[in-house]
This record gives structure tokens, C-alpha cells and sequence, in this order.
């Protein structure tokens, strides 16, 4: 009996062994459906494969090789044609020959770090096609032909896209936009929308809110511009301002309140975006540099050098060169009483002299420490008549309102604006509750 058991179970051992390696590539099968979507039928037709199909199986390799993959990446700096085709999992010796060889494929070596790359492969990282926005905003296909590539080149598919963003003060305006995921162009945008009623520097408030409705440009598929603010809100110390665009002109427009009051007044309330005061409006102040007490009749704005100094208001330049303790300076006279200083640049932009016509907002020049300074900074100053006074406390005149002749269509033209500025609060509100 004990060599019948003996050989009764050597022989089950190699039924065991067979039927293991017999389902092998009925694995292979399994592995290669199994990225599809799990539907009743494909189970169905999976189950008539295991019935039907012969040992050996040979195309279970053929399903495979048919499955494409696309990947996204994007171009570094220092990138190679062979780094940039490891990370989109490309492995093909004639691809990478023709992307670094082609005259037709240069466009792809002269990409500007950023720049997006999509990529085709097969399961065995054959590249099939690979597409991207040219450094002029055009689409470039290049495909498989045959036993080689081909290049084509697509006129740029653009649209605007209307994007929401949301946020909540923790620290400064620049880091509440950022985290929020608000395009720099539109967070500046913003500081100048409500620069006016909102004093950056210091009136925000922890827990302050914004919420900004703007166009964003998108050419085949990809972002490429930031447009203008449709729309916002900004909540400082619980109170609202809102504002939304309103085009007065063909050419220009301006941005009003729901009552049609301009939100720029006639003079921003600052120079520079997103700095700190480091010395404020003084009767007596130590000087850090003559180490003495003295008056300071301005207001210092900490920035590092070379950052945008702009003119904060519509007027007539009246002096650009060096003064004394100033350094290099520019001072802009406005509507006949009202004079600004912008002191310690390091240097003036270009085409700037005495006489010329500067709009608001127009780079005048750039920060500096030139003359009596301590630290890089800009020295900043408001006369009226004459006379010095606090620029972050005097009452800055307003802007032009919304005319009589167009208070009609500005109501039409902004309802469905200031409408979704309501809607999005009381969707917040209620989420809260």
C-alpha cells in the first residue's frame, strides 16, 4: 500500500505542476484585459476566451502592443531630448534620433522651460506621436509615418475661459492669492482694483476674503494669458467692496462699484506692489543714516532693489535726476496742486524726463538705496499745495463715476457680474452653516 500512496501522489504533484504552467498564458490573457472597463459583457467575452482559445496563446502580446498611452510632462531647464523622453517613458532609439537629428523636429529643442509635451506610446514605449505648443503659440504634431516621423504644423486653436478663484488672508495679499491659485497678473489686478479703498500695507485683516471672476486665454487646450478681472470682491475687516468692469468707451473702460462710483481713485495709495512700510509719516524720527532726530515726511517702503517703482497718479514729470539726500529721484506734478516724490532709486526707467505725460500705474523707475539710505527702499511723498502730508492717511480724491448717459446700460451690462459675486457668497455661507 505505501508504494501505491507514494506513487499516487507523485503523480498528483505533476498534475499540479502541468495545470500551473499549462495557465500561464491564460494570465497573460487576464493581465491584458484587465485596463479595460469591468462591464457585464466584456466578463461575458472574457469567459468565452478561456473556454475557446488553445494552449499556446499568441495573441495575448498582439492585445498588448495595441494598448496607447498618452503622458504629460514638462520641459525643464538643461532638459535633453534623452531626459525628456525618460520621464514620458518613451524607448525607441529612432524617435530620440529624429527628435535630436530633424530640422523639422528644432522647434522642439528651442522650447522654453515650462512648455508643455504630450506624448503617444505603445506598451513597449514605441512613441507614436508627441504634440506641444510652439514657442509662437502654434501646435506641433509629430507623428509615426511608416518606418519614420513626420512633422505638421496646426494654426493655434485660442478661447477665453471665465475662472473663479476664491481665497482667505492668513499673512499678506500675495500669499493668499498664490495659495488660491490666482495667476500673478490677476492678484495684481486685484491690489489695484481695491488699492484705493484697501490699504495693503496695513489693513488687511486675518480672515479678510476676496473672490475674483476673470478671462483666462487657452490655446489648445493649454493657458497661456491671464485677461482682465470681470469681477470681485474683496471683505476687509468685515466690510465689503465689490467692483466689476465696465467698458465706457471702444477702447477703454474702468472698473465701478454696484452704485457706478470709479474704484481707482485719482491717486493710488501706493507706488509699489506687495511691499512692507519700514518708516511711516513722522513729525520727529532718528535718522538711521545722519543719526540724528529729524522730520520724515514721507513714507519708506522696504522692496529689494530694482523693484517697480509706479507713478500713482496722472500728471507731468517736473524733475528726474540726482538731489541731495533723495539720490536719484523723480517728481511728478498733478492737477496743478497735488505733487508726489519717489527718492533712493537706483535707477530710472527708460525714456523718463522732465515733461513727459505719465499715466497711472506707469513704471517711473526702480528701488534703490542712491543718497541718505540705510537699506534698500523707496521714499515716498504727497504734497498738497505744497505742503507734506501722510500719504497712507489723506483723503485721496475720486475717480470719475459712472456718467448719467451710460448709468443705464452700466446696470445692464454688470447685473449678471455683481449677480454671481452673490451667488458665490451665499453658496460659502451656506457651506459654513
Amino acid at each position: 500500500m505505501l508504494p501505491q500512496n507514494t506513487l499516487s501522489h507523485a503523480h498528483k504533484m505533476k498534475l499540479r505542476w502541468f495545470v500551473t504552467l499549462s495557465t500561464l498564458p491564460l494570465l497573460g490573457v487576464v493581465t491584458a484585459f484587465g485596463i479595460m472597463p469591468q462591464t457585464d459583457a466584456v466578463s461575458r467575452d472574457q469567459k468565452a476566451v478561456f473556454e475557446d482559445i488553445a494552449l499556446p496563446m499568441a495573441a495575448a502580446p498582439v492585445a498588448a502592443n495595441a494598448t496607447t498611452f498618452w503622458r504629460n510632462e514638462r520641459i525643464q531647464r538643461g532638459d535633453t531630448i534623452a531626459e525628456l523622453l525618460r520621464r514620458l517613458n518613451v524607448e525607441d532609439q529612432a524617435a530620440s534620433d529624429y527628435l535630436r537629428k530633424s530640422r523639422s523636429a528644432e522647434g522642439l529643442r528651442r522650447l522654453s522651460a515650462g512648455k508643455e509635451i504630450q506624448a503617444e506610446t505603445d506598451a513597449n514605449g514605441a512613441l507614436l506621436a508627441l504634440r506641444y505648443l510652439s514657442n509662437d503659440s502654434n501646435q506641433v504634431v509629430i507623428e509615426r509615418s511608416g518606418k519614420g516621423f513626420q512633422t505638421r504644423t496646426l494654426p493655434a486653436q485660442a478661447e477665453q475661459r471665465v475662472q473663479i478663484r476664491t481665497g482667505e488672508i492668513k499673512t499678506n495679499l500675495f500669499a493668499a492669492t498664490d495659495e488660491a491659485g490666482l495667476p500673478d497678473p490677476a492678484a495684481n489686478q486685484l491690489s489695484d482694483i481695491f488699492g484705493g479703498d484697501v490699504d495693503f500695507h496695513r489693513d488687511l485683516r486675518k480672515g479678510d476674503r476676496f473672490t475674483v471672476i476673470y478671462e483666462m486665454t487657452y490655446v489648445n487646450g493649454e493657458a497661456t494669458r491671464t485677461g482682465r478681472i470681470l469681477s470681485a470682491e474683496f471683505i476687509n475687516n468685515g466690510r465689503a467692496f465689490r467692483a466689476a468692469y465696465f467698458r465706457t468707451t471702444e477702447y477703454t473702460g474702468d472698473y465701478y462699484s454696484p452704485e457706478g462710483k470709479s474704484m481707482h481713485k485719482a491717486f493710488l495709495r501706493s507706488p509699489i506692489e506687495f511691499s512692507r512700510v519700514s518708516s511711516g509719516f513722522s513729525k520727529s524720527r532718528f535718522h538711521p543714516v545722519l543719526n540724528k532726530w529729524r522730520a520724515h515726511k514721507g513714507v519708506d517702503y522696504a522692496a529689494p532693489i530694482g523693484t517697480k517703482v509706479k507713478v500713482t497718479s496722472d500728471g507731468v514729470v517736473s524733475f528726474v535726476g540726482r538731489q541731495g539726500g533723495y539720490g536719484n529721484v523723480v517728481t511728478v506734478d498733478h492737477q496743478g496742486r497735488f505733487t508726489t516724490v519717489y527718492g533712493h532709486l537706483s535707477r530710472f526707467a527708460g525714456g523718463i524726463h522732465k515733461g513727459q505725460r505719465v499715466g497711472q500705474g506707469q513704471i517711473i523707475g526702480y528701488v534703490g538705496m542712491t543718497g541718505l539710505a540705510s537699506g534698500p527702499h523707496l521714499h515716498y511723498e504727497f504734497k498738497q499745495n505744497g505742503i507734506q502730508r501722510d500719504p497712507l492717511k489723506v483723503a485721496l480724491p475720486d475717480g470719475k463715476p459712472v456718467s448719467d448717459a451710460q448709468k443705464t446700460a452700466f446696470v445692464e451690462t454688470t447685473r449678471d457680474l455683481f449677480g454671481q459675486l452673490d451667488m458665490l457668497r451665499n453658496s460659502r455661507v451656506s457651506k459654513l452653516d
